[in-house]
């Protein structure tokens, strides 16, 4: 008896349907999804990031607290917008109190320059146009001032500019802080949930290893890239007002930007150094001390970064370095996180696949084994 196969086109075309709609449905859910939650996404990154790097301080925190982690990740939260939103808040009034006088002074023509020194004039490759510049203006501001007034009013745009992405930078980061509470309050339940995702799409023998080769990467470079760089502004901030440097917190928190986007320190620390020596104001062996702890501080850096980046990670650090690098130039500040833990998981994917043997190829026999094998001489 042959079996009827009358239906059978019907209800391939049928199932095909199915699968279609399906898969439609599902990608138009998937798209909505992206598209709700775009406007967060960078939000909930850096929250994520934080929460990832300060969840062992906050582990340690609940220990002494008595184990209770919402208590902990609160005094985390409170203390870390007291540490940041404090000073960036009287930084923001100085600024605009800075702006406002600067204004008012130079609306009563009350702004006076002093006559540049003939030796700014002996400068390498800027002297001589930084010397006509600045004696211009010191003769006549105003018409300075107007004979430049698109130069000064593209720069004062940029000016403002900066200034406004800096605040909103700020805001986020605040933001991004209460929201990586909530995530250490509950990190338990939330990283045995991303274990369970990583494990299933990786399956369950890679899937841990990757989870926490990327908590990992994060906590690395959290301490090997914005660590050392508070960690060498700290440094320099104290030998700058140690030794009497006009606008010593703003040369900190340029050393601080420096080091995060990977420039060394010594490139505010020399200019510093050579002012010191200019001024004249110090004797000769204040100025000896004073340049000898600012050239290791603005080479701590160098020491500091191959102790603290990719420690603890299954990477190499040139790896880490590398992917955070690229990040920073790819996606600015949070491309550091993103982009080491990308290539450090490629890295570590690609080498495993790399160490599999093919298919179907004889296993090598081990050491032990291979010399048992050899016929010996007697035989």
């Amino acid at each position: 008896m042959q079996p009827d196969n009358t239906t059978s086109p019907k209800l391939r075309s049928n199932e095909l349907m199915d699968v279609l709609i399906s898969f439609g449905l599902i990608a138009f859910v998937v798209v909505m999804s992206a598209r709700v939650f775009a406007p967060f996404a960078g939000l909930m990154l850096w929250s994520l990031i934080l929460a990832v790097a300060l969840y062992p301080l906050h582990q340690r925190l609940t220990q002494r607290l008595g184990g209770r982690p919402g208590r902990s990740a609160t005094v985390l939260v409170v203390a870390g917008l007291l540490l940041i939103g404090v000073p960036t808040a009287m930084i923001g009034d100085s600024f605009a109190n800075h702006l406002h006088g600067a204004y008012t002074a130079f609306e009563s023509n009350e702004i006076s320059i002093k006559q540049p020194d003939p030796s700014v004039a002996e400068w390498p490759l800027v002297g001589k146009k930084i010397y006509s510049a600045w004696g211009s203006a010191a003769k006549d501001l105003p018409a300075y001032l107007n004979k430049n007034k698109a130069q000064f009013k593209q720069l004062s745009r940029q000016v403002l500019s900066a200034a406004a992405s800096t605040a909103s930078a700020v805001m986020l980061f605040l933001g991004a802080m209460i929201i990586a509470g909530i995530m250490m309050a509950y990190g338990e339940s939330g990283s045995q949930a991303m274990q369970r995702i990583i494990t299933r799409i990786s399956g369950p023998i890679k899937g841990p290893r990757l989870h926490t080769l990327s908590t990992a990467t994060v906590r690395s470079v959290a301490m090997g890239v914005i660590g050392v760089a508070a960690i060498q502004a700290l440094l320099l901030g104290i030998g700058f007002v140690w030794a009497g440097i006009p606008g010593a917190g703003v040369l900190a928190l340029i050393v601080l930007v420096f080091g995060i986007l990977q420039l060394p320190g010594a490139l505010v620390s020399l200019p510093a150094i050579a002012y010191l020596w200019m001024s004249g104001d110090a004797s000769t062996t204040s100025n000896i001390v004073f340049t000898i702890y600012l050239l290791v501080a603005g080479m701590a850096d160098n020491v500091l970064k191959p102790l603290l980046l990719g420690r603890g990670v299954d990477a190499p650090m040139p790896i880490v370095l590398i992917g955070a690098l690229g990040g920073m130039v790819s996606a600015g500040i949070i491309g550091l996180f993103v982009g080491a833990v990308l290539l450090a998981v490629g890295y570590q994917v690609f080498m495993e696949w790399v160490g599999e043997p093919e298919e179907g190829a004889p296993a090598a026999p081990s050491l032990p084994e291979a010399v048992v094998a050899e016929p010996t001489g007697g035989e």
